[in-house]
């Protein structure tokens, strides 16, 4: 199933006719146990073939989330991945398929953490799913604006935030201006010239 980050335009009507309203958060699923984290703020460094950014990571409010980002990037799985969405003023989005628009593996689902009081800031990072609710697994994206609709509230979960960009939003700004249009299994918003994310590595620590 392919993975995706609602835009602002479909918001509305997705709300209403997906999974999303029907399924409201629960008190388990909110409040899910954290696991240990070496440090509540790491950073990775994201390698594009248009340049560099580096995102730090909130394992204190996403440590389900964080913890499996980290999982894959030790595991190499984001190399060889896409950007394959972007699209100005609101988000750009990669980390699952491949330069030839295939899907990369199998990936384990994790808990939605939207509730985390993290929103949808510019330069926030999130962690994109299709309409069901706990089924984000890599794919992330970065926001390009303040986007309150992915935020939660009480009617229906929201796209979890787990980090931010702390450098290189001109790389982010420069991704999400790319010419776009159809590609692959996406009919609109894919970069014509596929952005390559070359690797994401840790960023060591002092």
């Amino acid at each position: 199933m392919k993975q995706l980050i609602l835009s602002v335009a479909v918001l509305a009507v997705a709300l209403s006719s997906s999974g999303i309203a029907a399924d409201p958060p629960s008190a388990a699923a909110a409040a899910p146990a954290k696991p240990a984290a070496a440090t509540a703020s790491p950073q990775v460094q994201v390698v594009t073939s248009l340049g560099s950014l580096t995102i730090e990571l909130n394992a204190e409010r996403a440590p389900l989330t964080v913890a499996q980002f980290l999982k894959y990037v030790d595991q190499g799985f984001y190399s060889g991945t896409i950007f394959h969405r972007a699209i100005p003023n609101f988000v750009i989005q990669g980390g699952g398929y491949d330069a030839d628009y295939k899907l990369k593996g199998n990936p384990t689902k994790v808990v939605n953490e939207s509730g985390n009081g993290l929103t949808n800031q510019r330069g926030t990072v999130g962690l994109a799913r299709p309409p069901e609710p706990h089924a984000g697994d890599v794919q992330f994206y970065v926001n390009l604006n303040d986007n309150a609709a992915l935020d939660p509230n009480q009617a229906r979960w929201g796209y979890a935030v787990f980090g931010k960009v702390v450098q290189g939003m001109d790389v982010v700004d420069q991704i999400a201006n790319v010419p776009t249009g159809a590609k692959g299994p996406f009919k609109e918003d894919a970069p014509v010239k596929p952005v390559v994310i070359e690797r994401i590595e840790r960023v060591p620590t002092p």
